[in-house]
């Protein structure tokens, strides 16, 4: 059977907070009370994302990979890192954390020069993990990043992710993470009027 492929692409958000936040886009000084904020919302739960000073190393270096394979493959990225979606909507990603808002964006909107896709998100298929522990089985998919204008070959060979329901996120970050598909965005213009002044 055939793969639908969504025409629109997904920002999951904290509703106490505006879109389009990205710690990759705070000074070192600013960052420790944001992390330190991030894990009291945790502690709290709040949320069940797991962020820290381990999470932003590895960040950074997923970040760099993703923007070299980027320019390598011919996009022009307009920011240092990207703004992050996944391809039509996940209830697993949604789920993450309390109070949940989204902002969806019509597939079509998106540049081919500053939009790339992994399968799935960009920390399981760069592949840098195992130096912070969280191994991840290889697939076929992993270690590569693909332009938008190839996102039809990829769901053809490779299908969509099932979108899991699970009501207990506790170590979620060292299982399996086959469950969406991640959009980057390099530039701001899609989004300009979500960001603030």
């Amino acid at each position: 059977m055939e793969a639908i492929i969504p025409d629109y692409v997904t920002h999951y958000y904290l509703a106490s907070r505006t879109p389009f936040l990205n710690l990759s886009d705070l000074s070192e000084k600013s960052l420790d009370p944001v992390i330190e904020h991030l894990a009291a919302e945790r502690q709290s739960g709040q949320t069940s994302r797991v962020f820290g000073r381990r999470y932003m190393e590895l960040r950074r270096l997923t970040e760099q990979k993703l923007r070299r394979l980027f320019v390598e493959a011919g996009g022009i990225p307009l920011r240092e890192s990207p703004h992050y979606f996944v391809l039509g909507s996940s209830s697993w990603y949604q789920r993450l954390a309390k109070d949940t808002e989204h902002v969806t964006l019509d597939l079509v909107d998106l540049s081919e020069d500053a939009t790339s896709i992994t399968i799935p998100d960009s920390f399981t298929a760069m592949g840098l993990g195992e130096g912070f522990g969280l191994h991840v089985d290889p697939k076929p998919h992993h270690g590569k990043l693909y332009r938008l204008s190839e996102l039809t070959e990829v769901v053809e060979q490779y299908g969509m992710p099932v979108d899991e329901q699970v009501s207990n996120y506790a170590g979620y970050q060292y299982g399996p993470f086959e469950k969406y598909i991640e959009v980057q965005l390099w530039a701001d213009g899609p989004v300009s009027r979500f960001l603030g002044a």
